[in-house]
């Protein structure tokens, strides 16, 4: 059995959970959800990065300790997350001792191993990044000089004594090493994009603060507190045992990654330098995805234009979020988010296809098979069909293209309502030539709900529950559940409430 262990960024409790953070949230869900289909071993991580200078501050403000402020928000994304019906595995929060204990193991390989020394700093700082910049990485903003490229504001002046990774040892290394794992960083146009920033030269990067109180202090010198990204990173080998001899990590690793292209730089620069430093094997691949926009803009709280994804659900039903989520805009691209886009999305794909494929065959078999599904034709006209999209949609998800994925199975689904179309059951009498049409049909709508449960799971039950089939759909594995011929005779086939109602 194959192990896949998938992880989202873990996400700064600064604020309640936008859409933004749903929408990779979601790609995991539905990628951890198709690795188990195809009978993977799967572990499933995200979780909450609570240390840091914004915690601090904002505790400060607000006269309260910067533990109750990560207490308070949390779970607020864990409770966001079970809503979306997000399956994870874990949620990690750095505040954690496991998490603790796997920051100070770390740190202390690189150290032992020479790769972390003390020097001085003075830099421009970015608070909300948590990154120094040097100036010709800075941006004018509104006749404003010296604001950050991604939050557009202006950067402050630090000046300390910290402690160093050596970053600049390891480009050589890392470049020979994405050489000869061809793929390990997709899509391959994000994947350039990091590949430029080693190119560009490798400067060294603090990895510790003394004005800093709020995080894990340094295992040889406590007066220091580790820089977030030797502790925010370390959460991946935290969860699954990394620093507990009572655990084994080496199971699940190495990791997928998924990642925003704005953490780029620390994911697939710096993380695996600090592996390389400790003599810990990389991640498996970096799937690295884009913004989605609003109005052209990413959402952010400086723009005013974050949406909360709960907001959504009411509207549009979680699946109806989760689908236009995945199917919406190619992994890796940036997608332009509207209301508008949503229920258009929602009416074409959801409410005239799959829902009405699936009430009118349920409809049909009613009237005139007595509600009871024949078995399908060996060598019916859709079993290509049923097979191409059983190939595409492998093929998508195992490229992390879940819209590719689903083109693929929507292909089937409209290949079927045009077999109803061809062959008409509801004008003719009962008998043969309509059992077998409409065994063609649930055979396929037996595939596609199968197909479609990573994205769309609750629906993809109904589906299952309508066209009679017994169990979880969720409990198929691939690729064998999906052979054309697995529909059995005799089910009882019934209708239910629209799937999903059109939105005016």
């Amino acid at each position: 059995m194959t192990s896949t262990y998938v992880t989202t960024p873990i996400y700064y409790v600064n604020a309640e959970p936008p859409l933004g953070l749903a929408y990779t949230t979601i790609f995991g869900d539905a990628l951890t959800r198709w690795a188990r289909l195809m009978g993977d071993d799967v572990y499933y991580l995200t979780g909450t990065d609570e240390h840091g200078l914004k915690i601090q501050q904002s505790a400060e403000a607000a006269g309260v300790t910067p533990q109750e402020i990560t207490d308070g928000i949390a779970p607020k994304f864990a409770a966001a997350w079970e809503r979306l019906n997000i399956a994870n595995d874990d949620f990690i929060r750095t505040t954690e001792q496991r998490h603790k204990d796997a920051v100070a193991e770390l740190l202390q390989r690189c150290y032992d191993a020479g790769d972390i020394e003390l020097d001085t700093f003075a830099g421009k700082y970015c608070v909300a990044c948590e990154e120094y910049y040097q100036d010709d990485e800075l941006v004018e903003i509104d006749g404003t000089p010296d604001c950050c490229p991604t939050h557009q504001r202006p950067v402050e002046y630090f000046e300390e004594e910290n402690y160093f990774f050596r970053l600049s040892r390891f480009e050589d290394r890392l470049l020979d090493y994405y050489a000869a794992h061809p793929g390990a960083l997709t899509p391959e146009h994000r994947g350039n994009e990091a590949l430029g920033l080693i190119r560009s030269g490798l400067r060294d990067f603090s990895i510790s603060r003394t004005s800093l109180e709020w995080g894990i202090p340094l295992p040889w010198d406590a007066d220091h507190v580790t820089y977030v990204w030797f502790d925010a990173l370390t959460n991946y080998l935290a969860a699954i045992g990394f620093g507990d001899d009572s655990k084994d990590y080496a199971r699940w690793w190495p990791a997928t990654h998924l990642i925003g292209k704005d953490i780029v730089r620390q994911h697939c620069v710096y993380w695996p330098a600090m592996l390389m430093s400790a003599g810990i094997e990389l991640p498996a691949r970096w799937a690295i995805g884009g913004w989605l926009l609003v109005g052209g803009e990413k959402m952010s709280k400086t723009s005013g234009n974050v949406v909360n994804p709960l907001d959504l659900i009411d509207d549009i039903g979680v699946d109806g979020f989760r689908y236009y989520v995945l199917a919406d805009t190619a992994y890796g691209n940036d997608g332009d988010f509207s209301y508008e886009g949503l229920v258009g999305r929602y009416n074409a794909d959801l409410a005239n296809n799959l829902g009405n494929l699936a009430a009118r065959v349920a409809t049909v078999v009613a009237k005139k098979c007595d509600g009871v599904g024949s078995a399908p034709s060996p060598d019916s006209a859709l079993a290509e069909a049923a097979a191409t999209a059983v190939a595409d949609s492998t093929a998508g998800w195992a490229d992390v293209q879940p819209s590719r994925a689903l083109d693929a199975t929507w292909g089937l689904i409209r290949a079927t309502n045009a077999y109803l179309e061809q062959n008409e059951p509801w004008k003719a009498d009962p008998g043969a030539e309509v059992d077998a049409v409409m065994g063609d049909a649930l055979e396929a709508l037996r595939i596609i709900a199968i197909l479609v449960s990573p994205a769309v799971p609750d629906t993809a039950q109904a589906v299952w529950e309508r066209i009679g089939m017994a169990g979880a759909v969720a409990d198929q594995r691939l690729p064998d559940a999906a052979t054309w011929g697995g529909y059995a005779a005799g089910s009882a086939v019934t209708k239910g409430d629209p799937l999903f109602p059109r939105i005016s």
